[in-house]
């Protein structure tokens, strides 16, 4: 009779390990896992999901999910609670185990969004603390449920890695959709780490990354005789590493056949002010930060010349832009004749009755002064430009972070702005970058991806890295280059392979040069992005389901 991991874990605990001392180690520290219980259990699951973190930006440090994600396997393995009483307590343990771990892994990854708060603390840093620990709670509950799922698909054998990755892969793409949806430090960007490994992303994309990476990093739990009876699995970790292997092979050899070609008679300015967000916003200041961007944009030493695209970042100005033409005088003066500037800025849309609307927006703005084309963002930050039930969150006296009557209001569709040269670009305000598959408008594919955004909120912490690195990764996808303008966090120009061409300091006020990279043709992913997150997570449940089929009677 096949006997289930925690059987095996409790005779082997018995009756001690044989073996290299290496493996013994190995199998001492799966079975103490796997007994463990009760809030030792918890600390655990959270201490390995917290150091998980680690694989995401700016750290990189992916090597660790080889040993936290056997963990995870392991305190599953030891939430077998099938002999309790109830069918509903079967699950329990198992949804306590990826909680936890979820918890340790967000907390860890997001601590970095309390900085918000402190800009204006006087009003919400008493909301700091609960904000920390609330979205890391909230999402937490996407692993709990993985975990609990993955129960139901469990076995002692090696297939049980795969019920994990489809489950944990199934509740990362969720995660990233429901409720509006919030992919942040989806698993998938552990294999994302360095150019040759993010050549991975076209292939795949990171929904369809998670999922391998889950398998891939939990493969080294099989190594402990805990695994089943059939004793110490070798060949499904040795895989693991030559997949990893063979990802950044594949990678390179893309990179040696890569195009470098440039579009010609255009070139890219990106300016970044590093404006305090605390000053920003206050209204004696509005004139310096005028004058910030107008000097920063040229120099004597640096003049703007004809065919540049000037980029400024996302809610460039402290005020209405359309309202103030004294401002898009000064820009036409600026600007040279044949350049045009391309920023962030609020719009107010007060044409219906009632209170106004604001809209966070991109206007495309040419050497005359005049707006040629204008976006507004869709996809709006929840407690940031917007309260979910507005009325009842304003009638117990809270707002949004920006401090807007009402809030911002979405776009109605995504759509691409279009340059005076003709060349088109798709338009994305702040995370609408951090969205897999839904960077592109409906229509033409775009010559580029153009991210504004305003990091300040987020200083000096690992928050404006993060972002970075998932709009890099967005480039690769879909291989077209990525203009990226920040107030403050990190400005660059990306080719379509997710190469730098150039690229600012976090927190430093400067304009940064580049030529405008031409697209790649169409990547795999786009041609296949339907159904490939479905085949990954459908061959995962199957192979998994195997090794249910093997335990069943008769087999």
């Amino acid at each position: 009779m096949t006997q289930t991991p925690l059987e095996v874990a409790r005779r082997v605990g018995q009756q001690g390990s044989s073996g290299s001392e290496s493996a013994a180690l190995m199998d001492r520290l799966a079975n103490w896992v796997i007994l463990s219980w009760g809030w030792r259990r918890r600390g655990i699951a959270f201490c390995a999901g917290a150091a998980s973190a680690l694989a995401q930006p700016p750290f990189f440090l992916f090597p660790v999910l080889w040993l936290t994600f056997p963990v995870l396997v392991w305190l599953i393995d030891g939430a077998d609670s099938t002999s309790r009483s109830g069918a509903g307590r079967r699950f329990r343990p198992a949804f306590a185990t990826g909680w936890w771990f979820g918890f340790g892994y967000f907390l860890a990854g997001l601590w970095w969004v309390g900085a918000a708060f402190l800009v204006d603390a006087e009003q919400f840093g008493w909301m700091m603390p609960f904000a920390v620990l609330a979205l890391p709670a909230g999402l937490a509950l996407f692993w709990g449920a993985a975990a609990a799922f993955a129960r139901l698909l469990w076995s002692g054998s090696w297939t049980r890695v795969f019920a994990l990755a489809a489950a944990l892969g199934g509740a990362e793409w969720l995660r990233g959709n429901v409720l509006t949806g919030f992919p942040w430090n989806a698993v998938g960007y552990a294999l994302t780490a360095g150019e040759p490994l993010m050549q991975s992303a076209a292939l795949f994309g990171v929904p369809g990354l998670t999922v391998l990476a889950v398998a891939v990093f939990a493969a080294p739990a099989v190594l402990a005789p805990a695994a089943g009876r059939a004793g110490r699995n070798i060949v499904l970790p040795a895989l693991s590493v030559l997949a990893v292997a063979a990802l950044a092979l594949s990678g390179m050899l893309r990179l040696a056949h890569a195009d470098r070609a440039m579009v010609p008679d255009l070139s890219i300015r990106i300016m970044q002010p590093a404006i305090d967000q605390a000053q920003k916003w206050l209204p004696e200041n509005r004139t310096s930060v005028v004058d910030t961007y107008l000097r920063l944009s040229q120099s004597e030493a640096r003049p703007l010349s004809a065919g540049t695209v000037l980029v400024w970042p996302e809610s460039a100005f402290p005020f209405a832009l359309m309202r103030h033409p004294d401002v898009l005088g000064s820009i036409a003066d600026m600007l040279p004749r044949g350049s045009v500037l391309v920023t962030g800025a609020a719009r107010i849309d007060d044409s219906e009755a009632g209170r106004p609307r604001y809209y966070n927006s991109i206007y495309v703005i040419d050497d005359r002064g005049t707006v040629t084309d204008a976006y507004d963002k869709v996809h709006l930050v929840p407690f940031g430009e917007y309260l979910p039930f507005q009325g009842l969150f304003e009638a117990l006296g809270l707002e949004q972070l920006t401090k807007l009557p009402g809030g911002f209001s979405a776009g109605r569709q995504r759509r691409a702005l279009a340059l005076p040269s003709g060349q088109t670009f798709s338009p994305l305000i702040c995370y609408e970058i951090i969205f897999p598959g839904k960077v592109l408008p409906a229509g033409d594919r775009p010559g580029f991806l153009l991210n504004v955004t305003n990091d300040g909120w987020f200083g000096r912490t690992i928050g404006p890295w993060q972002h970075f690195h998932q709009a890099r990764v967005r480039a690769v996808e879909e291989g077209l280059p990525l203009i990226r303008a920040a107030n403050t966090g990190i400005s660059a120009v990306i080719d379509p392979y997710g190469r730098l061409l150039a690229r600012s300091d976090l927190g430093a006020a400067e304009a940064i040069d580049a030529p405008l990279p031409a697209a790649a043709p169409p990547t795999f992913l786009e041609r296949r992005r339907g159904w490939i997150v479905p085949l990954l997570l459908a061959g995962s449940l199957l192979i998994a389901a195997s090794g249910i089929w093997r335990r069943s009677p008769g087999r």
